[in-house]
């Protein structure tokens, strides 16, 4: 099968293609295949389940899948329900057996893995009801052992798993295999690590939802499967894809094991494989075409593993690190150190709308128009002072004309005890108190399996927007200039959003017709590529398609911040703004207005930090890092990519 895919992959969509197009590096000890779009793969990875599916069905024979659940796979069922829809694929020879389930949960619960299944598959293909097996979250403590065994004799009655469809937890979990996990294990209950329940905390709405225990299949059970494919999306994933791929098989890493399975494919995208050699740095591997970002990428990582600044690398120090290559093509470490530290130094400025009246040639924004009108795009009600407070501050200063948009209105990461504490105090303000009784009411009978109601989510969605204006008061923004778009994506009342529609470019792009903007600050923080910032960059770039024949079109430049888990590695950076210890202190405080976020955040995942401490320390690290590299000691500083179009 393997062999038979591969011959259908668009190259274009490839990110690592070398002579050897799908053979390992020396390093690494599992197949895998990066693309640079998680929408196409899984296409591709839905289209070798579903051939898989076809063959047996020609053969008069049931087609046995091993199923996931979380973000990675649901654009694989998404697919698949298309084919099944429009190409007439059917599922009526299909078993499926789902890797794992909470204990305890109720089969309606929307957070349970068979509410899940059904939503993003079941309900919409012709399955047989008694061929779907998705292990039972209301299983009784005393009962656990024998129904484990049942479920491993039934996937043996079946004939064993044709194809398992895998994605991976930051824990190197696969199922709920968590560190520990032995080899030879099957199915059973397992208490789930930290790290897995922080990961699941923003669909409970907060780690003290999340079940403590699961039930699993066992790392055996998987690896019996024919054929296995594991998806990992996102820089959130890099780490342990890494170890995964290129460490040594041990228990504290369980995907590990799937080293010594002969058909296993990981599927991956740029962002989840960043931090194999072959990618961070592809001159210890083979020959390289020396690009421009490459050679940056090369040096300074030279820089900080011999810890020297840029000028002062040796011709010695890049023949000892396999760049013997790129120095014959540059001539000596002399020039191209030159000629990359200048490359780094042009990068800052403390002008990010450009320095009027100035030679722009070597700066990072235009000189031109002096007064720029400017849109920062904030996924959510707090992104734009997080993630560009500082730089967010300059240009008010710096006289131009800036205005704010929220693309969403936040309102899910409000805790009920803030939501009832504000609607408690409303109540004391007015006579007219129908409205907020039915809220203090509705937030008083709420359980876990409820979805804020209409009136709950328009209180937490006014809480967002209040502080916001607060913020930007505070950063002498006009009210005028500030916009809450509400996309409607967005409001659901729970974590699971809909597709992007027109309606959302629609909005997106009539807010960029009616200012006609200079520059477009957005956030580029992919770590997760199916959440809310993802969704709001796609946004943005359908909406650039659209208006990008407009006239005035032509004068606006794109520049694209992380949020407060990543910054752009310093290859990437083409726009560095130092900020001042005041300036850090007055980023600081407009943080503070979004008080709703402060403390007990529901989202902080498994960082502890608050919000503004780690915008301040990922600042700083930027700064040391340039500082490690040659440049002047700031305090801080915040980093940009520009987005071309």
């Amino acid at each position: 099968m393997i062999g038979e895919i591969k011959k259908e992959y668009n190259t274009e969509n490839l990110v690592y293609k070398p002579a050897g197009q799908f053979e390992e590096t020396r390093f690494e000890k599992i197949h895998n295949i990066i693309f640079n779009n998680s929408i196409y793969a899984s296409k591709i990875v839905a289209k070798e389940i579903a051939e898989l599916i076809q063959l047996k069905a020609s053969e008069n024979k049931m087609c046995v899948l091993g199923l996931a659940t979380g973000s990675s796979p649901i654009k694989v069922y998404e697919e698949l329900v298309r084919l099944h829809n429009e190409e007439n694929l059917s599922f009526s020879n299909v078993i499926t057996f789902n890797l794992d389930e909470y204990l305890p949960i109720e089969p309606n619960n929307i957070q349970s893995y068979y509410y899940f299944m059904h939503e993003h598959l079941f309900d919409h293909v012709d399955i047989l009801p008694e061929n779907i097996n998705i292990p039972d979250g209301t299983v009784s403590p005393e009962d656990f052992y024998q129904y484990c065994v049942d479920y491993e004799l039934k996937i043996k009655e079946a004939g064993g798993l044709d194809f398992q469809l895998l994605g991976i937890g930051r824990t190197g979990h696969i199922g709920f295999n968590e560190p520990g996990s032995h080899y030879n294990s099957g199915t059973r209950v397992i208490t789930l690590d930290h790290i897995t329940r922080q990961d699941a905390a923003p669909s409970f709405l907060g780690i003290d939802n999340v079940p403590k225990k699961a039930v699993t299949m066992g790392i055996s059970t998987i690896k019996n499967a024919k054929r296995i494919v594991l998806l990992a999306w996102g820089l959130n994933k890099a780490k342990v894809i890494q170890k995964t791929i290129e460490g040594d098989i041990t228990s504290q890493i369980p995907a590990t094991y799937l080293q010594v399975h002969k058909n296993t494919t990981f599927i991956l995208d740029e962002e989840s494989s960043s931090e194999l050699i072959r990618i961070k740095t592809p001159w210890l591997v083979t020959s390289c075409v020396w690009t421009e970002n490459l050679k940056k990428k090369a040096v300074f990582w030279l820089s900080e593993k011999v810890q020297k600044p840029i000028l002062k690398l040796t011709d010695k120090d890049y023949n000892e690190y396999g760049m013997s290559s790129l120095l014959a093509k540059e001539g000596s470490a002399y020039d191209l150190n030159i000629k990359i530290f200048n490359k780094l130094q042009h990068t800052i400025t403390g002008w990010p709308g450009g320095k009027s009246n100035a030679d722009d040639t070597n700066r990072p924004e235009r000189a031109t128009p002096s007064k720029k009108r400017v849109i920062i795009f904030s996924p959510h009600p707090d992104d734009d002072v997080i993630s560009m407070g500082g730089t967010f501050d300059r240009l008010v200063e710096q006289g131009h004309e800036v205005h704010v948009a929220y693309q969403t209105s936040g309102n899910i990461a409000v805790t009920d005890e803030d939501a009832l504490k504000f609607a408690e105090t409303a109540l004391t303000l007015t006579d007219d108190k129908q409205n907020i009784n039915a809220i203090i009411n509705d937030l008083r009978r709420k359980n876990q399996n409820s979805i804020d109601s209409t009136l709950v989510r328009k209180l937490k969605g006014t809480i967002r927007k209040t502080e916001s204006l607060a913020a930007t008061r505070y950063l002498k923004v006009p009210d005028n200039n500030v916009h809450f778009l509400n996309l409607p994506f967005y409001e659901t009342g729970t974590v699971k959003k809909n597709k992007l529609s027109s309606e959302d470019i629609d909005i997106m792009s009539n807010l960029i017709e009616q200012i006609q903007p200079h520059q477009i600050y957005a956030a580029g923080d992919l770590a997760d590529p199916h959440g809310t910032h993802k969704v709001c960059l796609d946004a943005l770039f359908k909406s650039l398609e659209v208006l990008k024949s407009k006239k005035y079109m032509n004068d606006c430049w794109v520049w694209l911040y992380r949020g407060a888990w990543f910054e752009w590695d310093s290859h990437e950076i083409d726009m560095a703004v130092p900020m001042s210890p005041d300036q850090v202190i007055k980023k600081r405080n407009a943080i503070f207005f979004h008080q709703s976020q402060k403390d007990k955040v529901m989202f902080r995942g498994d960082d502890t930090r608050e919000f503004w401490v780690r915008a301040e320390d990922r600042n700083r690290l930027t700064a040391r890092k340039y500082h490690q590299l040659g440049m002047a000691d700031y305090a801080a500083i915040e980093a940009f990519k520009r987005y071309y179009f």
